[in-house]
C-alpha cells in the first residue's frame, strides 16, 4: 500500500500538476538564473497600510542572532523582547539590535501582552513545550527544526497550534538557498522535463564533540533531515519508503553511543511515486570544506548546484588550477541568505495574514522520514512511510501517543496511513 498525499498549505500557486511544495515566488520566472532579489525586498506595497507585527525570539544563540538580525530589518515588524537562559546573551542581543526588553525567562516573551508572534531558538527538547504554550496564548510561531524528537509530541504541538488559530512555520532553510531554489525552478518549470532521479550529497567540514553527537537524535535526524525534507521539496511528491544504512569512519569514540548516533557517514534510497528516486549521502566530515550539492536528472536534461565559495577568484599553476579559496566550511556562512529569507518569508506571512511558505505538517512529514531512515538502517530493509505513522495513536488532537506492536492496542485505536489524518484541518498552519 503506498503513502498516501499528504497536503501542504502553498504560499504560491503552482500549476496543479506539480510540486506541492514552496518556492519563493521569484524563482518561477524561467530562464532567470538570479533566484532572489534585494536581500530585503518586500512584498509589502508602499500605498498598503499593514499592521506592525511585534515579535518576541526565544534564544540568543546563533541561529537566534541571526533570525533577530533579520526581523529588525523585515518591513512592518518589530522585535520588543527576547530571551536566553544565560540572561547576559539576551541582554546583549537586545543591545545590539535595539530590542527594549530582555530576560531570561521564555515564558515571559510568550506571555507578554504586546507579543503578537515568536521565533522559537532554542535548544530541540523546549521545543514542543514552547510551541503549546504559544498557541495557548494566541501567539504565531516560527520554531526551528524540529518541531520535536518524539513524533507524538509534534502531532501534539501542530495540533494545538491549528486549534488555536495560529500560525507555525519550521525552519527548514535550505528550501530557500538560492542554488537549491534555482533547481527547483527547473524542475517546476519542465527545464529538465520529467524527474527520474534526485542526488543529494551534504558533508560537514569537521564533525561535531561527542556531547553534541549524545542524546542529539542521531545522524538521520540531526545531520540528514535536511536532505530528506528537501528530496521531498525537489521531487515534489511525497514519498513512499525509505532504505538506509550507516557506519563509522571519523569518530570512532561515538561507536559507544545507541543506534544512530554511532554513525558517522550514512546513505539513503528513497522510493517516490512513479518510479521516482532520491540517493542521499551524508557524512560528518570533508576535509575540503562544506559540501552540499544537489542535482535532479530529467528526461530531457540535468541540472546540478556547485559549492558555495567566499568569492570567485581562480588560481592557474602549472600543477594547480582551480578556485583560490576552499568552500565556505560553516553552515552560518554556507546558508546566511537562506536564514535571511526564511524569516524575511514568515514576516511577510504575518504582515499580510498569509500562509506560512513551510508548514508543520512539512516538519512533520521531514520527521517521519527521518525516524524510516533511523528504522531502516537499524533492521537492515526497506521501512514504508505508512508504517511510521501507524504508530501513532491520538486519543485527542493533543493527546497522542506512539504504539509499539507488542503494546494492547488502546480501545478505539484505529492506525491510519497519512500523516494528514493526524492532524487538525485548518488553513492556518
Amino acid at each position: 500500500m503506498k503513502f498516501s498525499q499528504l497536503s501542504v498549505i502553498l504560499s504560491v500557486v503552482i500549476t496543479a500538476s506539480t510540486c506541492t511544495a514552496f518556492v519563493p515566488s521569484n524563482v518561477f520566472s524561467r530562464g532567470s538564473t538570479k533566484s532572489f532579489g534585494p536581500l530585503f525586498e518586500s512584498s509589502v506595497k508602499d500605498t498598503d497600510v499593514k499592521k506592525e507585527v511585534k515579535v518576541g525570539v526565544i534564544g540568543c544563540g546563533r541561529i537566534g542572532i541571526v533570525h533577530l538580525g533579520a526581523i529588525t530589518q523585515a518591513p512592518n515588524v518589530r522585535p520588543v523582547i527576547v530571551s536566553n537562559p544565560t540572561v547576559s546573551k539576551a541582554e546583549a542581543a537586545a543591545a545590539q539590535y535595539g530590542v527594549p526588553r530582555f530576560t531570561a525567562d521564555a515564558m515571559d516573551v510568550i506571555t507578554d501582552p504586546e507579543v503578537d508572534a515568536i521565533w522559537i531558538c532554542s535548544p530541540s527538547q523546549y521545543h514542543a513545550d514552547q510551541i503549546k504554550a504559544c498557541a495557548a496564548n494566541g501567539k504565531d510561531v516560527f520554531c526551528e527544526k524540529p518541531i520535536a524528537t518524539d513524533l507524538s509530541e509534534t502531532v501534539e504541538a501542530i495540533n494545538a497550534c491549528r486549534e488555536a488559530g495560529v500560525k507555525i512555520m519550521i525552519g527548514l532553510q535550505r528550501r530557500f538557498d538560492p542554488n537549491f531554489s534555482r533547481v527547483k525552478q527547473a524542475v517546476v518549470g519542465g527545464e529538465v522535463g520529467e524527474t527520474i532521479m534526485v542526488k543529494l550529497c551534504s558533508r560537514d567540514p569537521s564533525p561535531p564533540p561527542f556531547e553534541y553527537v549524545k542524546g542529539g537524535g542521531g545522524i538521520f535526524a540531526d545531520m540528514a533531515v535536511h536532505d530528506l525534507d528537501m528530496s521531498r521539496f525537489l521531487v515534489g511528491e511525497d514519498p513512499i519508503e525509505i532504505l538506509s544504512l550507516g557506519s563509522c569512519h571519523i569518530d570512532k569514540s561515538i561507536e559507544v553511543l545507541d543506534g544512530s548516533e554511532k554513525y558517522d557517514t550514512a546513505a539513503c534510497l528513497v522510493r517516490y511515486p512513479n518510479g521516482k528516486t532520491a540517493m542521499i549521502d551524508v557524512c560528518r566530515q570533508s576535509s575540503y570544506g562544506y559540501d552540499q550539492r544537489a542535482e535532479v536528472l530529467g528526461n530531457k536534461g540535468m541540472i546540478a548546484t556547485d559549492n558555495v565559495y567566499p568569492n570567485t577568484a581562480k588560481i592557474y599553476k602549472n600543477d594547480f588550477t582551480g578556485n583560490a579559496d576552499m568552500p565556505f566550511d560553516f553552515f552560518l556562512s554556507r546558508y546566511n541568505e537562506a536564514y535571511v529569507q526564511e524569516t524575511i518569508a514568515f514576516c511577510e506571512s504575518l504582515v499580510n495574514d498569509a500562509p506560512v511558505p513551510i508548514t508543520g505538517e512539512d516538519g512533520l512529514v521531514a520527521l517521519i522520514m527521518a525516524i524510516a531512515a533511523d528504522k531502516s538502517a537499524a533492521e537492515d530493509r526497506w521501512v514504508s512511510f505508512q508504517e511510521i505513522v501507524q504508530a501513532v495513536y491520538c486519543k485527542s488532537p493533543t493527546e497522542c501517543e506512539l504504539i509499539a506492536q507488542s503494546d494492547l492496542f488502546p480501545e478505539g485505536f484505529k492506525p491510519v496511513a497519512d500523516a494528514k489524518e493526524l492532524l487538525v484541518d485548518d488553513s492556518t498552519a
